[in-house]
């Protein structure tokens, strides 16, 4: 909102922005000086015009703001601005990234003092983070999330012509190379132990797992999903959303990765197994009564409320553990799902379009999965029958 504060021959329009990262009210002025044989009633209207005029350019990030204008105090700006581009949870995640990472470091310099060098030190310093991973650092990939974030908020102040360049331009800064990233999948073996451990599970956990190596789908999409997104009759699920969870609210949707719904067909095997669990779940929902908290989801709490985004995470770990098969990732089972569909002979692009990918080049890793286990069982034949027979 705007003030104006008479002085002696002019005027100061002030615009409060909110608050920046440290609780601090962030304000621009401008001031505002009548010409001179203008009326009472002219100044009025034209101090008015300024005013909006002002505070419009102030909400949009152009104004001229002082030299004096922290990082800090832009950020609160930039924030403004995203809104309205970003998704809720990455606003949120955007956030927490520079009130951890971003502000420390260089939230205190003036917007148009930082240089690529002050970027390059900020790169460097990630990596050098200690955390509690095998690594004991920020993975490389993590840290150029990080740049991301910080590249986004420069490149905004240089469009809207804050600064002249944007030190954060990719040209300018060396990231750390990213690890090859290796596909970890269930071999066929691996995926027998996990199949047949399955049928001393309860139902629900059954339901889950075989539904991730069916559909392919991610760990938020499965939560996420409901009963209204599957159709009995044509055998055709619906992901049109996918779960998640920041700390201290509670669970909330949002679109899948791509924005896309995707419809999978599933077999008959796994639609029976539905409605079995269907039917246990509509016995549990009228045992509750008024305490079921639930909207219809597949995968609940006690309650009916929705399976939080890190239990099949987390129940998956233990039924493997449990189990004695040998430990790989939850989201190992939509690798599974991908190379077991395409060393069956499914068509690559129909296996895109069962796992949500807009490229194909993203659909390509598993066909190298598939090729190292086609070496591995010509390795074996070769263990077999290589032996050449002994000679009478």
């Amino acid at each position: 909102m705007a003030t104006i504060q008479k002085r002696k021959n002019s005027y100061l329009i002030t615009v409060s922005l909110g608050y920046d990262s440290n609780g601090k009210q962030i304000r621009r002025t401008m001031t505002w000086k009548p010409e001179r044989g203008m009326t009472k009633r002219q100044i009025k209207e034209e101090l008015d015009r300024q005013k909006v005029l002002f505070e419009q350019q102030c909400r949009n990030g152009q104004a001229a703001i002082d030299n004096r204008i922290k990082l800090d105090d832009y950020i609160s700006i930039y924030f403004e601005n995203a809104k309205n581009t970003l998704s809720e949870y990455n606003y949120k995640h955007y956030q927490n990234i520079v009130k951890n990472y971003i502000s420390p470091a260089l939230g205190h310099l003036k917007l148009k003092d930082i240089t690529p060098l002050h970027i390059q030190k900020f790169v460097n310093q990630l990596q050098e983070i200690q955390t509690n991973t095998k690594t004991g650092k920020l993975a490389p990939a993590t840290v150029r999330r990080y740049y991301t974030v910080a590249q986004s908020i420069f490149h905004s102040a240089y469009k809207l012509g804050i600064i002249g360049i944007n030190p954060a331009d990719g040209d300018r800064i060396t990231l750390p190379k990213l690890e090859e990233e290796k596909t970890e999948i269930f071999n066929t073996t691996e995926l027998q132990q996990v199949m047949q451990a399955l049928e001393n599970e309860p139902l629900q956990f059954k339901v889950l797992i075989h539904l991730a190596v069916i559909t392919g789908c991610r760990r938020g999409e499965l939560v996420g999903l409901k009963w209204s997104d599957i159709n009995f009759t044509t055998r055709v699920l619906t992901v049109q959303r996918s779960n998640y969870k920041v700390t201290g609210q509670p669970i909330q949707s949002k679109e899948t990765k791509t924005g896309k719904r995707r419809y999978i067909t599933i077999p008959p095997y796994c639609v029976k197994l539905l409605r079995k669990y269907r039917a246990e779940q509509s016995k549990h929902r009228l045992l509750l009564g008024d305490s079921w908290q639930g909207e219809n989801w597949v995968f609940i709490q006690a309650d009916g409320q929705p399976m939080y985004p890190s239990t099949p995470t987390l129940q998956f770990s233990k039924f493997l553990k449990r189990n004695g098969i040998s430990h790989k990732k939850f989201h190992a089972l939509r690798h599974t799902s991908a190379t077991l569909l395409l060393s069956n002979g499914t068509n690559i692009k129909n296996v895109a379009s069962r796992l949500g990918h807009t490229q194909l080049k993203t659909t390509d890793r598993y066909v190298h999965a598939v090729e190292e286990e086609d070496r591995k069982a010509a390795e074996t034949f070769e263990l077999q029958f290589s032996k050449e027979p002994k000679r009478a």
